[in-house]
């Protein structure tokens, strides 16, 4: 793998079987979020702080 590539990783919860899972990867300043199923697809960016309470909501739920 190249230096500048982002690695991306799947939560360790995530099956082998496949499923509805995002792959999150360090991206310095911020952090990016994509589909696992399309890894060549687009992808998000969003701060540490908003991927932050997006989690505190998605844990509320």
């Amino acid at each position: 793998m190249k230096a500048d590539m982002p690695r991306w990783r799947k939560s360790s919860y995530s099956g082998e079987n496949g499923g509805a899972c995002i792959e999150l990867a360090d991206l310095a300043t911020v952090v990016g979020v994509r589909d696992s199923k399309d890894p060549e697809g687009p992808h998000l960016t969003v701060t540490r702080e908003n991927l932050a309470t997006l989690t505190q909501i998605i844990k509320n739920i």
